[in-house]
């Protein structure tokens, strides 16, 4: 069994789209899903705050647990949770990717954006 981590947004239009994409991309069975409403504000913005440090306590146990060797983390359109331009979140994402890649070394961390049509891209990526 292989498996790769994802912090989304609880926003349930982006699970579906986000969990196939990975597991097309990376070739792994399972999806580990840490889920909070708009993650990248929180690891780009708020790295002491509460809300990041269960972000990252539960990537840690996806990462011990279950080897995830991958970690993507999320930004999407019409986020209700992070209410901020396309261009703001995509910044706050690739400063959320090198937040988490710092904390997880020689893990692969990626930022993906999934924009109106429910299509995931990937948009930057960082390895420590």
């Amino acid at each position: 069994m292989s498996f790769s981590t994802v912090i989304n947004c609880m926003d349930g239009r982006t699970q579906l789209p986000v969990n196939e994409f990975l597991r097309s991309k990376l070739g792994v069975d399972y999806v580990d899903t840490v889920a909070e409403s708009g993650p990248v504000r929180m690891l780009a913005e708020e790295p002491d705050s509460r809300a990041t440090e269960s972000i990252l306590s539960q990537v840690g146990i996806s990462v011990r647990q279950h080897g995830s060797e991958n970690i993507a983390i999320v930004a999407h359109h019409d986020c209700a949770g992070n209410p901020v331009s396309q261009e703001r979140q995509k910044e706050q994402l690739d400063l959320a990717v090198r937040f988490t890649a710092a904390h997880y070394p020689g893990i692969r961390v990626c930022g993906l954006w999934v924009d109106s049509s429910w299509s995931v891209s990937q948009v930057c990526e960082a390895w420590d």
